[in-house]
């Protein structure tokens, strides 16, 4: 699943004529270079929440579907569900396997293949992709890389599902997740983030993390992030 259906709000005039995954980056929309890089890793059979400006998302969908690619779309028009409740909305699209569910904005050149060889070995429940990296928000994760809960370093807001912090580390969400079906059974509808769903979980000891800190990884979500990536995949003449 690509979650597509956010305001784009923090790249101010940009998303007031066009939603974020309609944004183009060096002669793409950022949803074909989501799509295209989910289908190199074989993840082919998508499906794209809309809310923001739905129609102009359905005609790129459309379109790309048209250049061969399988695109489904789960609707959230009338109410945008953040992307715990707008999984589980979507949860009769997936079949019995392990499926990926990956934010529209990231740009990254994290392996897949790696992700899921992770997951499958450890039984996980859900397998998050880490990175230390700048922020104020992050994941508490044990040295097995298990997540044990959450800390904001600006508020000194905290979750913990362990005894003590000793020995956590704080690893950044990178937004790329690896997902068994089973988790549906702890969800319900709402509006709720796959974080809060995540941290609810985590006594479980089924909720993974694998540390990504080589290659890259940029959120599209400021004017300055978009130039960013814009001339960084440009001059690195990478696929993406």
């Amino acid at each position: 699943m690509i979650m597509s259906a956010g305001l784009g709000t923090r790249l101010g005039k940009i998303t007031q004529s066009i939603p974020k995954v309609l944004v183009d980056i060096n002669g793409k929309t950022l949803l074909q270079h989501a799509v295209e890089y989910c289908c190199r890793h074989g993840f082919g059979d998508i499906i794209v929440n809309v809310h923001y400006m739905a129609d102009m998302v359905e005609e790129e969908v459309n379109r790309l579907t048209g250049m061969g690619f399988k695109i489904s779309i789960s609707d959230e028009r009338e109410l945008l569900l953040e992307n715990g409740g707008g999984l589980y909305k979507a949860r009769h699209f997936f079949d019995n396997n392990p499926f990926l569910v990956y934010n529209a904005d990231i740009v990254t050149d994290l392996d897949l293949s790696r992700l899921l060889k992770c997951h499958l070995e450890n039984n996980a429940l859900a397998t998050l992709a880490v990175r230390r990296r700048p922020g104020s928000r992050f994941l508490l994760v044990d040295d097995k890389g298990v997540l044990r809960g959450w800390r904001n370093i600006s508020t000194g807001e905290e979750i913990l599902k362990a005894e003590s912090d000793e020995g956590l580390s704080l690893m950044g969400f990178s937004s790329v997740q690896i997902v068994e079906p089973e988790i549906f059974k702890f969800m319900r509808e709402g509006i709720y983030s796959v974080v809060d769903l995540y941290l609810n979980l985590a006594e479980t000891g089924r909720i993974f993390t694998l540390t990504f800190d080589e290659g890259y990884w940029f959120n599209v979500g400021t004017p300055e992030n978009l130039e960013n990536v814009r001339s960084f995949l440009k001059s690195s003449r990478t696929t993406w």
